[in-house]
């Protein structure tokens, strides 16, 4: 019987008789065989566990965009999350069942979450809200301007009163061209007492939020506070209305834009 040889570290390897390797040959089929079927049952498995958990996943998504809004907008580019700040922004009171509103104990410890992520790269804020509590706003701009992930605000319909620091709390900023701001003076609802100490606490609450506005914007404070105490333009109170463009030119947004303009800048920024 022909036999061959290779030589591996000085010694010879022999070639198996041909017997030998028809049995090794058969045995290795029948193993395959065997194994085959079991093989199969668990790619099936989990194809079927895969198909289950899709529509989970999706109604899970829908389920929370309609009770808080958020979502989780994954890409090949990155991951980004999806924050909406709508209506009024509730404080310490509930609002009416009617009113539309974004509850700040509902994004308190998202925006917390966020910031410990690993797979999070980038916040995405859409805004279009009349303002609110001053408490729960500023709260919420602070907590924002604070995160190490990138984010980007995107003004559409209004960003009024505390809606402004909301705004500009985020690294880059973008409002539509009809997107409006409005800058007025501190409101206060409920029993006032007509003492110099209201008049200085209201003068302090509005020290706090031009003083926001300045540090996270081009615009300057004395700007800010000229417009807040204008007396031209609304008819029912002081204040000033700022409309897309104007709010760029004023300082207060980076650049008009829309939803894709958002987007690419939040993938830029996140490096991707």
């Amino acid at each position: 019987m022909q036999r061959w040889k290779e030589e591996t570290q000085g010694e010879g390897i022999q070639e198996l008789p041909a017997h030998e390797k028809a049995a090794q040959k058969k045995a290795s089929q029948e193993a395959a065989w065997e194994k085959g079927p079991q093989e199969v049952a668990q790619e099936k498995a989990s194809q079927e566990a895969v198909q289950e958990k899709e529509p989970q996943e999706e109604a899970q998504d829908q389920e929370l965009i309609k009770d808080t809004g958020q979502l989780e907008l994954k890409s090949k580019r990155a991951d980004i999350q999806l924050l909406t700040i709508i209506g009024e922004i509730e404080g310490h009171e509930c609002s009416p069942a009617s009113s539309k509103t974004t509850k700040y104990e509902h994004l308190l410890p998202k925006l917390a979450e966020i910031e410990e992520s690993s797979r999070i790269q980038g916040v995405l804020l859409l805004i279009n809200t009349i303002g609110g509590d001053i408490s729960a706003g500023l709260a919420l701009a602070e907590m924002i301007a604070s995160l190490s992930k990138p984010t980007v605000s995107l003004v559409l319909g209004d960003s009024h009163s505390i809606g402004v620091p909301l705004a500009v709390s985020a690294d880059y900023s973008f409002i539509v061209p009809t997107g409006t701001m409005i800058i007025h003076p501190v409101r206060m609802n409920g029993l006032i007492i007509g003492a110099p100490q209201t008049y200085d606490y209201f003068r302090l609450m509005q020290e706090r939020i031009l003083g926001f506005i300045a540090g996270h914007s081009r615009a300057r404070k004395a700007r800010l506070e000229e417009m807040m105490m204008n007396t031209g333009m609304l008819t029912k109170d002081l204040g000033t209305i700022l409309v897309g463009e104007e709010a760029v030119r004023e300082g207060l947004i980076d650049e008009v834009g829309g939803i894709h303009e958002a987007m690419e800048k939040l993938f830029q920024m996140a490096g991707r």
